[in-house]
C-alpha cells in the first residue's frame, strides 16, 4: 500500500487501523537503520529490531486477524475493517518494507567494507578460509545438524517458529530428473551465527553460519550419489496466541506450561523464503505446508531472521557502535548506607537508563537483611534470565521476611522464564500469586513494610516498566520511590486485592485499571474542557507508547474541539489522526525513536495552573484500561514534577529523532526550528549530568 493510499484512508476515518499504524511505527525503526550518521553496527541492530518486531507482529496481530476471518461481519467493527482486506494491505506494505530493508542492508555492507569488515558468503572463500571452515565444520558444527531427507519421510517435520532452515536440493550433473529435497535447521541457538574468519591483509571477514553449512553440504550428504547441492533459507512464523480456558480442574500454571510447549504447533501465518529458490522446491513447500492465499507468503533476500543482527560482533572498533553512556550517579544514593532512609526524607525519581538500576537492587538487598523490614511485596511481569531481583527476594525470604510475588504467567514470550522463577521462589518460601482470573497484572509496584515496634512505615516503588535489569539499560522508564502515605496506603490496597480478589477498594490518589483509571482520566480531561470553555488555560502533555482505545481518542477529539491544547509523544501505534480541522486541530503528535526504547508513560494536566502529574504502566489501549491491572501514581513532589515536565518537553523539542505523526503516516522528521540540533535522549543525559554536578557543588 502506497503512502498516498495510507493518507486517503486516514482522511476518511477518525481512527487509523492499529495494524497499519504499527507498520508505520516499525518503518520508523527502519529509518534508524537507514540513518547514515549512526554507527554501522548500531544500524545493523536496528535492522535486527525491525525484523524481531515484524516476527512478533505476525505471531500476534496477523494471527489474530486470520482467526477473525471466520467472523468477518462482527470483526469489521472490532478491528476497523474487513480482515481479508486488512491482511491484503499488510502484505503489500510488508513487501515494500522488505525491499527497503534489503536496500539498507546492502548499503551497510558496502560501508562496512570500507572499514575492512567484509561479510562474505561460501562462494567467496579463499584457500586459507576454506581450510579454517572445513576444520570448524568437522569439529564443532557438523554434530549440531540433523538433516531430514524429505523424499523419505512419511510425515513432514514440524517447522519451529523463530528458526531458519536451509531448504536443500540435491542433484547429479549429467543425470536429468534425479533429485532429492532435504531440510536442515540452522542451529543458531547452539552456535554463533557470525563466524569471524582469519584476518587477511588486515581485513576482518565474517561469514554467516548458514553459509558455512552451505559450503559443507557435500560433507553432510556424502553418502548420497549426488554432486550438486543448492540451498536456500526458508522461515515460518506461527500463531503464538495462548488460549487459556476456564477448566477448573487444571491449574493455570499447567495450562500456561502446556501453551508454551505447544506454541511451535500454532497455525502458520507467514512463510518467508529466498526469492531465488528453485521454483519446484518452493511449490513443494507451499503444497506440503498447505499454504494458501490467506497465508502471507513473502519472497525475500538470501538471509532471514535478522533479529540475530542485534548481537552482531563489535569487532573491537569503537567507531562501529555508539559511545557508551555510563549511568549518571545519584549523589544522595551514592553517599548513603541506607536507601530506605533516603526515601524517608523525600520522594525521588530514577530515570533508567540515565540512572543505574543497581540502586533498586541495592534497596531490595538492604530490605532483605534489615530487621525492621517485615514484608516485601512485588509485581513481576518480566524478569531477567539471571534475575538479581528474584535473588534478592529469595534472600529476604531466607532472612524470615514475608515475601509476596504476584507473577504474571501470561507475559507474552516470557512465560517459560516466569514459570522457572516462580518455582524457584516457591521453593524458597515466597508466597507466589499467579495474577487475577481474567485480568493480566501489568502494574509495576514494590511495597516494603517496616516496623520498629512503635511505628509502622510503608515504602513504595511505582514504575512505568518492569523490574528487569536488562531492560533498564535499554528502555527509558521512570521509578517513583516514596513513603508518602497517600500513595503507599493505596499501593497496599492494590496488593491486598491481588492477594484476595474478593476485597475491592476505592482509590482517591492512584488511578487503577480496571477500577477507576478510565473514569478518572476522563474527569481530568473534562476539567480541561471546562477550563477551555471558560477561556482559562487548558492543556495536556502526555507521553505513552501506544494510543489505540477509540473511546479515549474520541475524548481527546472532544477536548480538541473545545480548545484544549494537547501535545502527545507516542512512540508506537497512534490510531488518533491529529491536525484534522474541526476534529483534532489542537492536537500535536510526535514519535521519538532513538538508541533507547522510549517506554515511560507520563501524563500532565494543566488544571488551571495547579498541574496534575502522573506516571503509569498503562498505555491508552482498551486492554490496559479495561482488562488489565494497571497503576498510575500521582507525583506530588515539586522537584519531581519539574523533572517530568523536562522529560516531556525534551521529547517535544527534539528535532533530530522526532517524527511528526499525521494523517499521511509518512514519518517525516521534525524540522529544525533553529540551527541547533536537539536530540532529546542525549540532552536528557547531559541534563542529569549537570544536575549531579550542581548537587556535588552544594555539598
Amino acid at each position: 500500500m502506497s503512502q498516498q493510499e495510507f493518507s486517503e484512508m486516514a482522511k476518511k476515518k477518525e481512527i487509523v487501523n492499529r495494524e497499519l499504524s504499527w507498520l508505520s511505527f516499525n518503518d520508523r525503526v527502519l529509518q534508524e537503520a537507514a540513518d547514515e550518521s549512526a554507527p554501522l553496527v548500531e544500524r545493523l541492530k536496528f535492522l535486527g529490531i525491525f525484523s524481531n518486531n515484524m516476527d512478533e507482529f505476525f505471531r500476534i496481530r496477523v494471527a489474530t486477524i486470520r482467526r477473525l476471518m471466520d467472523f468477518e461481519k462482527g470483526a469489521k467493527e472490532l478491528i476497523g475493517g474487513k480482515p481479508r482486506k486488512i491482511l491484503e494491505k499488510i502484505q503489500q506494505f510488508v513487501i515494500l518494507e522488505q525491499n527497503k530493508f534489503d536496500s539498507i542492508y546492502s548499503k551497510i555492507q558496502k560501508k562496512l567494507a570500507k572499514e575492512n569488515i567484509i561479510l562474505i558468503n561460501e562462494k567467496e572463500l579463499c584457500g586459507e578460509h576454506v581450510v579454517f571452515i572445513r576444520n570448524l565444520f568437522k569439529e564443532e558444527i557438523s554434530t549440531l545438524l540433523s538433516p531430514i531427507m524429505l523424499n523419505s519421510v512419511s510425515k513432514f517435520p514440524e517447522l519451529t517458529d523463530r528458526s531458519i532452515y536451509l531448504a536443500v536440493k540435491l542433484t547429479k550433473k549429467m543425470v536429468s530428473g534425479k533429485f532429492e529435497y532435504a531440510l536442515i535447521e540452522v542451529p543458531t541457538s547452539q552456535f554463533s551465527r557470525f563466524i569471524q574468519l582469519p584476518e587477511i591483509d588486515n581485513k576482518k571477514n565474517i561469514i554467516l553460519l548458514e553459509d558455512v553449512i552451505r559450503f559443507c553440504l557435500d560433507d553432510v550428504f556424502s553418502i548420497f550419489p549426488y554432486d550438486t547441492f543448492e540451498a536456500w533459507i526458508i522461515k515460518i512464523t506461527r500463531d503464538a496466541e495462548l488460549d487459556v480456558d476456564n477448566d477448573i480442574n487444571e491449574s493455570l500454571l499447567e495450562k500456561i506450561s502446556k501453551g508454551v510447549k505447544n506454541r511451535r504447533k500454532g497455525e502458520p501465518v507467514r512463510f518467508v523464503y529466498d526469492s531465488k529458490i528453485a521454483p519446484d522446491l518452493l511449490k513443494y513447500f507451499i503444497k506440503t505446508l498447505e499454504l494458501d492465499n490467506e497465508d502471507t507468503i513473502i519472497p525475500g533476500s538470501r538471509y532471514h531472521n535478522f533479529k540475530d543482527f542485534m548481537n552482531f560482533p563489535k569487532l573491537g572498533n569503537p567507531k562501529l557502535v555508539y559511545e557508551p553512556l555510563p549511568p549518571v550517579k545519584k549523589v544522595e544514593l551514592e553517599n548513603t548506607k541506607s536507601i530506605i532512609s533516603v526515601i524517608d526524607k523525600k520522594d525521588f525519581l530514577l530515570h533508567h537508563p540515565y540512572h543505574s538500576f543497581s540502586y533498586y537492587i541495592k534497596m531490595l538487598r538492604e530490605a532483605a537483611i534489615d530487621p525492621k523490614v517485615k514484608s516485601i511485596k512485588i509485581t513481576i511481569y518480566r524478569v531477567a534470565s539471571e534475575s538479581k531481583v528474584v535473588h534478592a527476594l529469595i534472600n529476604a525470604a531466607q532472612n524470615g521476611k514475608k515475601v509476596t510475588a504476584v507473577v504474571e504467567l501470561r507475559a507474552r514470550f516470557d512465560e517459560r522464564s516466569n514459570i522457572h522463577w516462580s518455582h524457584q521462589m516457591e521453593e524458597a518460601g515466597i508466597n507466589v500469586i499467579f495474577g487475577v482470573p481474567g485480568l493480566k497484572v501489568h502494574g509495576k509496584m514494590t511495597l516494603i513494610s517496616c516496623s520498629d515496634g512503635k511505628k509502622a512505615t510503608n515504602y513504595a516503588i511505582v514504575s512505568t516498566g518492569n523490574f528487569h535489569e536488562g531492560n533498564a539499560s535499554l528502555y527509558t522508564d521512570i521509578n517513583l520511590f516514596t513513603a508518602d502515605k497517600r500513595i503507599t496506603s493505596e499501593v497496599e490496597k492494590v496488593f491486598t486485592f491481588l492477594e484476595f480478589n474478593y476485597r475491592t477498594f476505592s482509590y482517591k490518589h492512584l488511578l487503577v485499571s480496571p477500577t477507576n483509571m478510565r473514569r478518572k482520566i476522563y474527569t481530568l480531561i473534562d476539567t480541561e474542557i471546562a477550563n477551555a470553555k471558560k477561556k482559562l488555560p487548558a492543556y495536556m502533555l502526555c507521553k505513552i507508547n501506544n494510543l489505540v482505545d477509540e473511546e479515549m481518542i474520541h475524548k481527546l477529539y472532544q477536548a480538541s474541539k473545545a480548545g484544549v491544547k494537547i501535545q502527545l509523544v507516542v512512540r508506537g501505534i497512534c490510531s488518533l489522526v491529529p491536525g484534522i480541522p474541526n476534529q483534532s486541530e489542537n492536537i500535536e503528535v510526535v514519535s521519538v525513536v532513538d538508541r533507547f526504547l522510549e517506554h515511560s508513560r507520563i501524563f500532565i494536566f494543566g488544571n488551571n495552573g495547579d498541574e496534575r502529574y502522573f506516571i503509569s504502566s498503562a498505555d491508552w489501549m482498551t486492554r490496559n484500561l479495561d482488562y488489565r491491572i494497571e497503576v498510575a501514581t500521582p507525583v506530588y513532589d515539586e522537584n519531581n514534577k519539574k523533572e517530568l515536565r523536562h522529560i516531556l518537553e525534551a521529547a517535544l523539542k527534539d528535532n533530530v529523532k522526532a517524527r511528526i505523526i499525521n494523517h499521511k503516516q509518512e514519518n517525516q522528521f521534525k524540522k529544525l526550528n533553529s540551527n541547533t540540533p536537539y536530540r532529546s535522549q542525549m540532552e536528557l543525559y547531559n541534563y542529569y549530568l549537570e544536575q549531579e554536578k550542581l548537587k556535588n557543588l552544594k555539598k
